[in-house]
């Protein structure tokens, strides 16, 4: 007997609600995994909150808009890491969105839905989740140049124009890999007649002043600090060593897309050891100019980024993972033909679920069991708050002034800038990194200046001691993590640098 499950007829007759609610599912999820486990923010997530506190034109990590964005979430949120998180989840869904709705301009609502639930497959474990920044900012803005970018050239609605000179601007104020994106939209536009011919009329004119406009702060900020986008070339004798590491990071992005390749598996009739007809999910014929935009900027961003990055010596693909595999669900269901045949329904939702659960899972597993197996500290399990308050209120008790400034270890200093006085962060030991700190003004407002401490005397390490002379260290003071395990408790050296007169 013929077996469809309600799955099957939600995507054949409400394509959107199946969208909308594996999107909000999976953003629930993350959200309710940082509220359980998260006591400080992953990754460089305080680093940027931090930053995004001095709204600076530009910094050496790169354009500002994520920056300012994550503070303003931040600050909107009470000083409470989740307004960050949610807008973290807010761009992760705008993105999925986005992609449904040029999946469908492409093959259709139905098929549309099997490409948003690919690509959930890959961004599950090459983009982070909860770690907003330049290369979460960054994902919707892409889907949405892409979306105009076919309405304009596949579709001739040359309304387009003013939102795709808006997210051009935004997508430049957001990374530098912006230059390399646009280039490749540009260059597919060239390559095709009709893409010649709306690059060519009037409103590519004012769609190009608006991107100029848009993205003049930042480009006046990268000539008066004299910053380049990219590094210096290497030197020749070091070109194979950086051709090894374009091919490891293309070789990340295919490990990426491994979910794929692994439902398309479970999918064939391989496994298939029924009789029955399988269930299809049809789509009109695809035009050969879209089929060629999918394939091109399903495989252009990620070979282009790889090849540059390997190139500069660079740690991640050019945009990031989750921009360059963003179009690679698409793709896939570009090339499976107009009728898609789902078979072994069951097992198809296990896997899928297992691969959009499992770095959840993960992060679980990691923070609960691992400082139980290893002395290894998960950054994630530090008292952030905890900390921030009791430095905040100790300054405040020792000099009945607010806590202005925080340096010494990076990694404690940039928690306690984020304690609700938000002191400036000033890094001694990179100060170009804090350019709106020195010493001379840090010992004229005053600080705390923090240490892991290695015995109970709390002497501050020679680096420290060397950058800050005359030091007179406290008490140390312990924190617990979330799951001390073996570990021992977190101790922290600290010393007050006291506010002098005018």
């Amino acid at each position: 007997m013929r077996f469809t499950s309600l799955v099957i007829e939600l995507i054949r007759a409400r394509p959107r609600l199946v969208v909308w609610l594996v999107v909000v599912l999976q953003a629930i999820l993350w959200l309710a995994v940082s509220l359980i486990l998260y006591r400080s923010p992953p990754g460089d997530l305080a680093t940027v909150v931090s930053l995004g506190r001095e709204y600076r034109v530009g910094t050496d990590l790169g354009p500002p808009l994520a920056f300012w964005i994550a503070d303003i979430a931040f600050r909107a949120s009470a000083s409470h890491m989740f307004g960050v998180y949610l807008l973290a989840q807010l761009c992760s869904i705008a993105t999925f969105w986005t992609l449904y709705l040029l999946a469908r301009a492409a093959v259709g609502g139905q098929q549309a839905v099997l490409a948003v639930l690919l690509t959930m497959t890959v961004l599950a474990f090459s983009a982070p989740g909860l770690e907003f920044g330049p290369l979460v900012l960054a994902r919707p803005l892409w889907a949405l140049l892409l979306l105009h970018s076919w309405q304009l050239i596949g579709q001739n609605r040359r309304n387009a124009w003013f939102a795709w000179s808006i997210e051009a601007g935004l997508l430049l104020l957001t990374t530098s890999a912006a230059f390399v994106l646009i280039a490749l939209v540009m260059v597919f536009a060239l390559a095709t007649a009709r893409g010649r011919r709306i690059v060519m009329s009037f409103d590519a004119l004012f769609a190009l002043l608006v991107v100029i406009v848009l993205a003049l702060p930042y480009l006046i900020w990268l000539i008066r600090a004299d910053a380049s986008i990219l590094p210096h070339l290497p030197p020749i004798a070091s070109l194979s060593g950086r051709a090894v590491r374009g091919v490891e990071l293309f070789g990340g992005l295919l490990l990426a897309s491994l979910g794929i390749a692994i439902v398309s598996a479970f999918n064939s009739r391989w496994f298939d050891q029924t009789q029955d007809e399988a269930p299809v999910i049809f789509r009109p014929p695809v035009d050969p100019l879209a089929r060629d935009f999918v394939y091109f900027f399903a495989f252009a961003p990620a070979v282009i980024g790889c090849l540059i990055s390997g190139l500069f010596g660079l740690n991640r693909v050019v945009g990031g993972a989750g921009v360059a595999l963003l179009m690679s669900g698409l793709a896939a269901v570009v090339a499976c033909g107009d009728l898609v045949h789902v078979r072994r329904q069951r097992t198809l939702r296990s896997i899928w679920a297992a691969i959009i659960l499992a770095p959840a899972l993960a992060v679980v597993l990691t923070n609960i069991f691992v400082p139980w197996t290893t002395t290894t500290e998960i950054a994630t399990s530090l008292p952030a708050t905890a900390i921030g308050r009791f430095f905040d209120d100790s300054f405040a008790r020792r000099t009945n002034h607010r806590l202005m400034a925080v340096s010494g270890d990076a990694e404690l200093a940039t928690l306690i800038s984020l304690s609700p006085p938000r002191p400036h962060l000033f890094l001694a030991g990179a100060p170009d990194q804090t350019p709106w700190l020195n010493r001379d003004k840090f010992n004229q407002t005053g600080g705390v200046v923090v240490w892991r401490a290695s015995d109970t005397g709390g002497t501050p390490p020679p680096d420290i001691a060397k950058q800050f002379p005359g030091l007179v260290p406290e008490v140390p003071q312990a924190f617990d993590r979330l799951v001390n395990g073996r570990q021992p408790l977190l101790r922290i050296g600290w010393a007050i640098v006291r506010p002098k007169g005018p």
